[in-house]
């Protein structure tokens, strides 16, 4: 398929009609944010199943928006669908396989699975992520973005830099049955991101972000007097790596049986950061 400007101008419609960022749209279609810009911009081609997941996500027809000679006109109304899934169809396809990951493992998880789950078939599936690498890659994409947003609204009122520390590692603790969902989906997608690069990469992108945060807190705790003097990034490598670790044998331990259990883990990364970041007139601030 060749870059087609008056394609790229549709597009925009669509977003626009839309009313939210391109962003937010390219969070809907789960597309990564760069490829959306890339392929308005002309130095990128959207391929058949963006546009399929653009079509169902704007409500528009896609012979509209490749500009059929069929369909030369844009309707002058949006697609009639019997039943409206939320977030549009590709959307629901993405969080329905998390889902299934979640209980199942990716590998044990088929397209006719996923079909069932949305209550639709196997050619819908494949119509928006025609292999089970582009399926993967929208999953880890939108665990990303969920997870990205879930930080940022628990440390939004967050009292001080030491409340917004201790908001990000309960966050992470998994007490509850969905933090263990979550928890459980990604370590299923890390086993994957060893063996894909393009998952991989997202991995790779991911974990950026997420020590960046922990780097960015701590960096203003020292600022504020909250923290001792550290090395930021450095801080938050470790104090990461210890939480996934953790995590990890919460996991591997029955909820109410033998093994670490998660006030375990909450103790033993309080009593960390009690040891290695916490100012002595701060000591009660993480408890």
């Amino acid at each position: 398929m060749q870059y087609d400007p008056e394609v790229a101008d549709r597009v925009r419609k669509v977003i626009a009609d839309a009313g939210v960022t391109q962003r937010e749209f390219a969070r809907r279609i789960v597309m990564d944010p760069s490829k959306l810009s890339r392929s308005l911009g002309g130095t990128r081609r959207f391929t058949a199943a963006e546009l399929a997941r653009i079509a169902d996500t704007g409500g528009v027809d896609a012979g509209w928006l490749l500009g059929a000679a069929a369909r030369a006109q844009e309707p002058a109304a949006r697609r009639e669908r019997a039943v409206t899934p939320e977030g549009g169809r590709p959307l629901q396809i993405v969080r329905e396989t998390v889902r299934l990951i979640a209980e199942r493992g990716f590998h044990a998880v088929r397209v006719q699975d996923i079909a069932a789950a949305c209550s639709t078939s196997t050619a819908a599936i494949h119509y928006h992520f025609p292999g089970r690498d582009d399926l993967l890659e929208a999953a880890v994409r939108w665990c990303m973005d969920e997870d990205t947003a879930r930080r940022a609204a628990r440390i939004a009122d967050a009292a001080d830099t030491a409340d917004e520390l201790r908001q990000l590692i309960e966050l992470q603790i998994p007490r509850t049955p969905q933090q263990r969902w979550q928890w459980s989906v990604w370590l299923d997608l890390w086993a994957e991101a060893a063996r894909s690069t393009a998952v991989g990469r997202l991995h790779a992108d991911y974990y950026r972000q997420w020590r960046t945060t922990v780097a960015d807190v701590i960096r203003r705790g020292i600022d504020g007097g909250v923290f001792r003097p550290a090395e930021p990034e450095s801080a938050a490598l470790r104090l990461t790596a210890l939480i996934d670790g953790l995590a990890t044998q919460v996991l591997a331990s029955a909820p109410d049986g033998p093994g670490t259990s998660p006030d375990d883990m909450h103790e033993a990364l309080t009593a960390y950061v009690d040891a290695t970041l916490t100012a002595l007139t701060s000591r009660t601030n993480l408890s």
